[in-house]
């Protein structure tokens, strides 16, 4: 009996401790690999960040996203892109020699380049993109419970130009890059600009 209580002293206390963290991952949080360059210069190919599953979504969050009937090309049902919400539910989105408009008023984007904003870009709206895509939706705006989303190196990022909206249920949570990781800068870029 002295054996058994002596056991149970050390391991309950792992299990309890096992638990705990299968929820906090399985509700609250969770640790994703950036994979591709797409989110250049804020996040960097195979860099760790922190996916926040209760955080509010907002105009500029980053967010993390299950890909597979999202994107035609993702053919595995476990595949994760990393993208930066521009369009939210109802808003209509434009793009003007590497200028981003929502809702007609001009977005900042400081976060990134003058070279990342244009090289390699187009000017569209959804209804351009829509026609030149083949998305079948025929809207002009961000359709409901969904997002448009664009990676921050705009000429090698894979998204909502090319395959339309991120349906909210696909959303796993928003990025936060931990205090101990990147540069004071891109944390704040990641972490702190959305609205």
């Amino acid at each position: 009996m002295k054996t058994f209580k002596s056991i149970m002293s050390w391991v309950l206390p792992i299990v309890v401790g096992l638990l705990v963290a299968m929820v906090i991952r399985h509700f609250i949080f969770t640790m994703v690999r950036v994979d591709g360059p797409s989110m250049e210069p804020n996040l960097d190919d195979n860099e760790r960040v922190a996916v926040v599953k209760t955080a509010k979504i907002r105009h500029l969050s980053v967010i993390v996203f299950n890909a597979y009937q999202v994107d035609p090309d993702a053919r595995s049902k476990t595949v994760k892109y990393v993208k930066r919400v521009i369009g939210m539910p109802g808003d209509t989105v434009k793009s003007e020699d590497g200028r981003l408009y929502v809702n007609g008023k001009l977005v900042p984007q400081k976060f990134i380049s003058q070279y990342e904003r244009t090289q390699g870009t187009t000017n569209w709206d959804l209804s351009t993109l829509e026609n030149r895509y083949s998305w079948n939706l025929k809207t002009t705006k961000v359709p409901k419970n969904s997002y448009f989303v664009l990676g921050d190196h705009r000429s090698v990022s894979n998204d909502s130009r090319y395959w339309g909206f991120v349906p909210a249920n696909k959303v796993l949570g928003v990025v936060k890059v931990p205090f101990w990781d990147s540069s004071k800068t891109k944390r704040h870029n990641i972490n702190s600009i959305s609205y």
